[in-house]
């Protein structure tokens, strides 16, 4: 044990949890530690007037437990937001667990935070994100109900990233609608950040249609891997940032849109499948409709993988999920067109839309 306890009056210096920006009045933040597993994972509910927070757990090896704190904080507040935009009668959650996935997941570990997943009565439904894969969610299944993603022979939707994946290219094409006047990706150039299970299907769909895409990640074995099977071009320049393309897809962690990184995009669009894209929403978002970059919400284009695990809870079929995930096309010219209307950036038009769906059950729960 850490012999070294903080005073009360000692904590204001270490910025608690209350104090962090993006806590942004979370219902509930749950810490667990089991030392048998080695399990140490923060769970964090923002927001449940639609319905119970669901969210993927995420297993990263991050620098510090502040910097996981930050992370969980901002995903499920994302959470919130991708819910309520999409129309789902669902909350705003998310699970991280820190340590490497490669080398400190494991059975029993997966199985201690699906009690603690479990002892929350439902609040909180997992699901899987970066780090994990149907197997885990297969796993937490053994010692709780409340997750999603499981395998379909289980009886669940499998693994959410294909359909994920279509929700980004729907909002890329809506993007691309908004404009150059039409949908179409042919002949676009698309540097496409990260190639996971949803970074490659996104590959296939630009592919497909015709467009010239440009691929980048920390893995160079699937760089290859990628590019010899979808014919894409690995990015071969010393700054992606700067990269001359029509469309920047982030499809790894987020907050790649910085005060470092936005003054060196030469692109049209920023629709991409990571979270939080914008290190700051206010400012960012705004210094890319001050540059002219259509940028095409996050927590609105990445919304297909949430609609394919809903599908668990609300037992509609493959279709139905398809046409969901389709109709995220629709949302996003809405959302850029609103903006535009209003004068206000892509961020806030849609945030707007989340938040005043929110506030009219809070009435009606009230009455």
């Amino acid at each position: 044990m850490n012999a070294e306890i903080l005073k009360a009056n000692e904590l204001k210096k270490v910025a608690p949890v209350f104090g962090q920006l993006s806590f942004d009045e979370h219902e509930q933040v749950v810490f667990c530690n089991d030392k048998d597993t080695g399990l140490k994972a923060i769970i964090g509910i923002h927001n449940t007037t639609l319905g119970p927070a669901l969210g993927g757990t995420r297993m990263w090896d991050y620098a510090s437990e502040w910097e996981a704190l930050n992370d969980v904080l901002r995903l499920s507040r994302g959470m919130t937001f991708k819910s309520a935009v999409t129309g789902l009668n669902l909350g705003g959650g998310k699970a991280v667990i820190i340590g490497d996935a490669k080398t400190q997941k494991t059975p029993e570990l997966m199985r201690k935070f699906g009690e603690y997943v479990d002892s929350l009565g439902g609040k909180y439904i997992t699901a899987e994100d970066v780090g994990m894969d149907t197997a885990d969610m297969d796993t937490v299944r053994e010692v709780t109900k409340h997750v999603t993603g499981i395998s379909e022979h289980l009886g669940g939707s499998g693994n959410p990233s294909p359909i994920t994946a279509y929700g980004v290219y729907m909002g890329m094409k809506a993007a691309a609608k908004y404009k150059y006047g039409k949908d179409s990706l042919a002949g676009k150039k698309v540097l496409v950040q990260g190639i996971g299970h949803v970074g490659e299907t996104l590959v296939k769909y630009i592919a497909e249609e015709g467009g010239e895409v440009l691929i980048a990640d920390i893995n160079q074995e699937r760089l290859e891997q990628i590019r010899d099977k979808y014919g894409a071009v690995i990015f071969g320049g010393e700054d992606l940032y700067t990269a001359d393309v029509d469309i920047y897809a982030p499809c790894a962690l987020g907050a790649t849109v910085n005060d470092e990184t936005i003054h060196k995009l030469n692109v049209d669009i920023v629709a991409g499948a990571a979270n939080n894209q914008l290190a700051d929403e206010k400012v960012h978002g705004k210094m890319l409709q001050e540059k002219g970059i259509v940028y095409a919400p996050d927590f609105l284009i990445n919304a297909g993988g949430i609609i394919n695990v809903y599908a668990e809870l609300e037992g509609y079929d493959k279709p139905e999920i398809m046409r969901k995930t389709e109709n995220i096309y629709h949302t996003t010219l809405e959302i850029l067109n609103s903006a535009e209307a209003n004068q206000i950036t892509t961020h806030q038009s849609a945030l707007k839309v989340a938040q005043d769906r929110i506030e009219k059950r809070k009435a009606e729960k009230k009455q």
